[in-house]
């Protein structure tokens, strides 16, 4: 079927497109003395194209069996006829046109459409409610998982509970992480969160494992030592080592918490603290975020004031010697650990209403901690004078050995000592010295080795 061809009309005054029209668009670009006949033969060419437009358009209302003509058959009409489109007009909102009243000074004229605005009742806006408008996009950060552990924030979706009716007595998965008092629908939310990370296996290592440490007097001492073995060397635990250090506290508060311990108390404290040490000294373990939870018990051990007599001084030294390891490790990525360790024991040693035991605790951790700290509790706080106020003249072991042992991590005791002679000007300035930095107790044990004095007072 061949496509009909609009005809051209012949140029006239009386057709759609008028002349002044195109003389009204010249005028509008500046073309002021537009001659009639161009006038008239541009007007004719206009009504010639539109009417070429209409005819095309209406093709596609006719194709999608329609009586309405919309801007969309417009638009496809001027594709088909190599036209640019005309841009911002919907078919989905098309404008209303409505027809002016006549113009009674010009009844010449022809009738005249205008596009119909919608009228705004103001009163009506202020009083509707006005629609919050939303933020706008962002950013943030949460932590999806701590070391497999899935936090209970906002964030992240809500823990489903695992059924496990065969789960093992005893073994962790009654145990809650060590967080403040909550209501109960809290603790049983953690408690589900517990059963759902840690594994039937890791429960049963631990029931396995904290029945092969504790209690000291029944257990196999093989089976204790395979137990640290693993804890110091096996991979795979750090679910588990909340549980862990979660144990090792409350083994230490328990056998500290009477105030007379016994034999048996102190064998518990030193298998916890070697539980401690295997886990610090485990490389597949990330234990930094645990520390402000292993900190504590150590303390506790190494500042209580009353610890089993056949026990204490080991277990001090062990105390020491773990708090030296976490400085070690850890102070480079925490700076304010060792201060914070350091003001600790410098309490204990010097407040006037600590105990023996306690002070004696102190020293064993700045002898853990270096010489530096030390020569700074000891000789420049005047530690050594605090401790001496406490030992009687004459006595033998306890905090008088433990200040000797510290001042000798200063500087090692001569092979041969030679005394100092109070008949020796020098040496009578020394001893005055000494005895104000050391006091007189620990002056009367040092005096016989000069040169070990003169180093400690910084003489040589």
């Amino acid at each position: 079927m061949s496509k009909p061809k609009a005809s051209k009309p012949a140029s006239s005054s009386g057709g759609l497109y008028k002349a002044e029209s195109i003389k009204d668009v010249a005028e509008s670009l500046g073309i002021s003395t537009l001659p009639d006949n161009v006038a008239s033969a541009l007007a004719s060419d206009v009504e010639y194209r539109i009417h070429q437009v209409v005819e095309e358009a209406s093709r596609f209302m006719r194709h999608a069996r329609r009586t309405t003509l919309t801007t969309t058959d417009i638009d496809q009409a001027l594709r088909v006829l190599n036209i640019e489109p005309l841009y911002g007009h919907s078919p989905h909102n098309p404008p209303n046109f409505r027809r002016a009243l006549p113009f009674s000074q010009l009844p010449t004229a022809g009738p005249v459409y205008f596009v119909e605005d919608e009228e705004i009742d103001f009163d009506r806006v202020l009083k509707e409610e006005k629609l919050s408008l939303p933020a706008g996009v962002r950013w943030t950060a949460h932590w999806l998982a701590v070391e497999g552990v899935q936090p209970l924030i906002p964030e992240n979706p809500p823990a489903v509970p695992r059924e496990d009716a065969h789960a093992t007595p005893g073994a962790p998965s009654t145990l809650v992480p060590p967080t403040p008092p909550s209501p109960g629908k809290r603790q049983q939310q953690q408690a589900a969160l517990v059963k759902q990370v840690l594994s039937r296996e890791l429960q049963l290592y631990y029931t396995r494992l904290t029945a092969s440490l504790l209690p000291p007097n029944t257990t196999d001492p093989t089976k204790r030592a395979a137990a640290l073995a693993s804890l110091r060397h096996d991979a795979g635990l750090q679910a588990l080592l909340p549980y862990l250090v979660r144990w090792v506290g409350e083994g230490v508060v328990g056998a500290l918490k009477d105030g007379s311990q016994s034999e048996n108390d102190g064998r518990v404290l030193e298998v916890l603290l070697d539980v401690v040490a295997a886990l610090l000294e485990n490389t597949t373990l990330f234990v930094e975020p645990y520390l402000h939870q292993i900190l504590p018990p150590v303390l506790s051990t190494l500042l209580h004031s009353t610890l089993p007599p056949s026990h204490s001084r080991h277990l001090r030294t062990s105390a020491a010697s773990t708090l030296s390891h976490i400085l070690t490790q850890h102070s480079t990525t925490y700076p304010s650990l060792s201060p914070r360790i350091m003001k600790t024991l410098l309490l204990a040693l010097l407040s006037p209403d600590k105990s023996r035991g306690t002070r004696a605790g102190a020293i064993w951790g700045l002898v853990g901690i270096g010489k530096e700290a030390v020569r700074k509790g000891l000789v420049e706080a005047g530690g050594a004078r605090v401790a001496g106020e406490d030992c009687m003249p004459g006595e033998d072991g306890g905090l008088g050995d433990a200040v000797v042992e510290a001042l000798k991590v200063l500087q090692a005791p001569s092979d041969r000592p030679v005394p100092l002679d109070m008949r020796n000007e020098a040496d009578a300035l020394v001893v005055t010295r000494l005895r104000g930095v050391l006091g007189d107790f620990f002056a009367e044990r040092l005096m016989g080795d000069a040169v070990w004095v003169r180093s400690i007072l910084g003489d040589s």
